[in-house]
């Protein structure tokens, strides 16, 4: 299915799995907007990459787990593109240590970029999305919510929430035509597992992945673009 004339905002599109997700979205046609915390060379790299499908890529630069810059995220993004018709938050990042070893400002910190994150974004864009009567919002989980993590409790925790937080909203907007959804991705090769040691690498790729093959960003763009499309992801 194209998504031609569909107005998409992704959070955290500057790297990894958010800019795979722009690209593979510009690719079907859709125009987006990219949020990152920098304008640095992963943000030029993913705008060119966007421009090399033939469309516009406009970035506004904030930090989201900050309820009045998610805001003006969203604000700048329906401005820009006239409109939004897909939220993705796929911000965030690594987030080791035990209970012991995680201090209360990590946890906090945590917390805000994933959760309270996606409470501001959706709270910021449903309003503008409402009156199209169809719309997507993807966030994006983890197996690590899922299953008990060794020295990863703020991380697991927040992506254990991510689904229920999805559960919810998606009854509360389902009379409005808006989808939501989350995906959950395990191992993906992205710079947040550049320090897995071999040993553990190996130890994955023969008892924890079926296939026996790390996931790529890709994977995950393609099945958000099931998602946005309204379709299953098999």
């Amino acid at each position: 299915m194209n998504l031609h004339g569909k107005r998409a905002l992704i959070t955290g599109g500057t790297k990894g799995i958010g800019a795979a997700i722009a690209v593979d979205l510009a690719r079907q046609g859709a125009s987006r907007v990219i949020n990152g915390r920098h304008h640095d060379q992963d943000a030029a790299a993913t705008r060119r990459a966007v421009e090399r499908e033939g469309r516009t890529c406009a970035l506004i630069v904030a930090d989201v787990a900050r309820e009045g810059e998610a805001a003006r995220v969203v604000q700048e993004a329906a401005s820009s593109l006239g409109g939004i018709d897909v939220l993705v938050h796929s911000a965030g990042g690594p987030s080791w240590g035990t209970i012991d070893e995680c201090l209360p400002e990590q946890w906090r910190a945590t917390i805000a970029v994933h959760v309270d994150a996606a409470y501001f974004l959706c709270r910021a864009a449903l309003p503008i999305m409402r009156p199209n009567r169809n719309g997507a919002i993807i966030l994006i989980s983890s197996a690590a919510g899922i299953r008990g993590v060794p020295g990863a409790i703020a991380y697991a925790t927040v992506k254990g929430a991510i689904p229920q937080f999805t559960r919810s909203l998606a009854r509360d907007v389902a009379d409005d035509n808006i989808r939501v959804n989350c995906v959950a991705p395990g191992v993906i090769r992205t710079r947040f597992h550049e320090k897995m040691t071999p040993e553990a690498k190996a130890h994955n790729l023969a008892g924890r992945i079926p296939l026996h093959r790390e996931g790529t960003p890709q994977d995950i763009a393609e099945a958000v673009r099931l998602l946005v499309q309204g379709q299953r992801a098999l």
